[in-house]
């Protein structure tokens, strides 16, 4: 029964950290990725829609991302989304598609896109030690119903524990690798 507990934590504890990940992806560095955009949610039809189910985007540049919808009548919905989303891009549109150049990185920006970067890191692990909570209790209904014995309790709390400290490494480390990226010139 402990396995099971401890199977269903670290199931959830994968989820956030992937979330987690897919959060930091999100956060601009000085080249151009595809990332940066495809989960704006974009007015489709009166429908919110991630971008990168109504258009291919592409990075043929290190400092440029291309985005080409496969309705070119919503060319302008994107743009207004990319905007309203304030990531300090400007979409330029030709018609068929929209063009963004990304700027160079100040110093200042940099040391500003670090702190988001531990800001949503942060969201991250504590998410990770809610599911740490939960589990907890869990655990606790279990052992005042006496399906489980003290020691089994108490063994579960150590295997929650050391998940819940590798889980947090893990994103420590993921961090690391978007701190050193961002930093880079």
């Amino acid at each position: 029964m402990i396995a099971e507990i401890t199977k269903k934590a670290e199931k959830r504890m994968k989820k956030s950290l992937n979330s987690t990940k897919e959060n930091l992806d999100t956060v601009r560095t000085g080249r151009a990725r595809p990332s940066l955009v495809e989960n704006i949610i974009v007015d489709y039809y009166g429908s919110a829609t991630p971008l990168q189910q109504m258009a291919k985007v592409v990075a043929p540049e290190p400092r440029q991302l291309v985005i080409e919808p496969y309705d070119k009548n919503v060319i302008e919905n994107i743009e207004k989304a990319i905007m309203k989303e304030n990531l300090g891009l400007t979409p330029n549109n030709d018609g068929n598609v929209i063009r963004i150049n990304i700027p160079k990185l100040t110093e200042e920006r940099r040391k500003e896109l670090v702190k988001i970067v531990h800001e949503k890191a942060e969201k991250g692990k504590v998410n990770i030690r809610n599911i740490r909570q939960n589990i907890k209790e869990e655990l606790e209904d279990l052992e005042d119903e006496g399906e489980i014995s003290e020691d089994n309790y108490y063994r579960g709390l150590d295997n929650l524990q050391e998940l819940t400290d590798e889980y947090c490494d893990k994103i420590d480390e993921i961090v690391d690798n978007k701190e050193e990226e961002i930093m880079k010139v």
